[in-house]
């Protein structure tokens, strides 16, 4: 398939050498913060991720209530990324029906109202409930809590060489896109401007302030 189109660059390209390896003690603290504040998270939600494990297995049973998937970490490595499952057991075998739904432009399939969501699983994803397992990859450092989302392999094979600049850092949980209120209406082109300026600017300061506003970002359910 053809590279997914994408606007000029409006900020210039990163130096992948300087993001990869420059600010070793911000890279240390950063990891040492993930280890730290997941540890905590799981062991404080870990009561509340199995009461939502058993109501989706009464909700929708004939599946496991987590869903595993690969995703494309830093530097393209392959990791098997952790959710709540929110489709019904078979959704994979039927997303091709659904491909030609798609409502995002450039590699990215969203589809709001996608026949494949189960009742529960709707309001887990408006919630952002179904990413807390991805805790678990935090843990294992495959992912940081803040980060790009990690892209699906088939999304990454489309990426310009502009676009693929997103996987020069680990993905996160959460991201300057995750906490935009209209985030499912914006083009994949912005969504990667969003990334790319926050690879610029990651600090620890920048890291708590996405994680504060991604509380109210559950709270307001921008995920529906």
């Amino acid at each position: 398939m053809r590279p997914a189109a994408a606007r000029p660059p409006r900020n210039g390209w990163l130096d992948r050498r300087q993001v990869q390896q420059g600010r070793r003690l911000y890279r240390a603290a950063r990891r040492f913060q993930d280890v730290l504040l997941t540890g905590a998270a799981l062991a404080v939600l870990w009561p509340a991720m199995a009461a939502v494990a058993l109501a989706i297995w009464l909700d929708s049973p004939g599946g496991s209530p987590f869903f595993v998937q690969q995703r494309v970490g830093q530097n393209g490595r392959l990791f098997r990324l952790y959710k709540f499952r929110t489709m019904v057991p078979d959704a994979e075998a039927r997303l091709e029906q659904v491909l030609p739904c798609n409502e995002m432009d450039g590699p990215v399939f969203k589809m709001q109202r996608d026949p494949r969501v189960t009742r529960l699983g709707r309001w887990l994803r408006r919630a952002g409930i179904d990413e807390l397992p991805q805790l678990l990859n935090v843990l294992k450092g495959e992912m940081s809590l803040v980060g790009p989302r990690p892209a699906l392999p088939r999304e990454a094979e489309r990426y310009t060489p502009y676009q693929r600049q997103r996987l020069y850092v680990k993905p996160g949980l959460t991201c300057l896109w995750q906490v935009q209120p209209d985030r499912n209406q914006i083009p994949f082109d912005r969504w990667v401007e969003l990334d790319l300026e926050y690879i610029r600017r990651r600090s620890l300061r920048l890291d708590w302030v996405l994680i504060f506003k991604t509380f109210g970002a559950v709270g307001r359910m921008y995920g529906a």
